[in-house]
This record gives C-alpha cells, structure tokens and sequence, in this order.
C-alpha cells in the first residue's frame, strides 16, 4: 500500500505547532500567562508539537526510502 498515516500526521501537528510557536513568540500579552504562573504554555506546547510532528515526517520520510525485501507479498505462488 502507498498509504502512510505518518504524513498527515507529521503535518497536521507541525503546522499547529509552528502557529502555537508564533502565538507564543509575537502575538501574545504577557499578562494572560499570569493564570498559568507566568510560564508562556502557548510558546511550550508549540515547540513540543513541532518536535513530535518533525518525528512523524522523518519515521514517514525513512519509512518510504525503504524497499521492500524480494519475495514479499504476491510474489509467486
């Protein structure tokens, strides 16, 4: 099958990751991060999307440079 569920994956949480990151970075007031102890969870939660999405991308990326061993499934009877 050429399916591999570890694309989407690795992008979806990527992509939210990154936003996560810029909201953290640029777009936020640090007056609202006084209700979690001043940790800025948005800027945290965001970096460790990414690394887990940068994971995905590269298991789905090593997992499609291999090939199959001869003899796998359908060949030969």
């Amino acid at each position: 099958m050429g399916l591999d569920i570890r694309w989407p994956i690795g992008l979806m949480f990527s992509l939210i990751g990154i936003i996560l990151v810029g909201f953290g970075l640029f777009g936020s007031n640090p007056d609202i991060y006084q209700h979690s102890l001043g940790i800025n969870v948005n800027l945290k939660w965001g970096l460790l999307l990414v690394v887990f999405g940068g994971f995905m991308l590269t298991m789905a990326w090593r997992g499609s440079k291999e090939t199959p061993p001869p003899g796998g499934p359908g060949a030969g009877a």
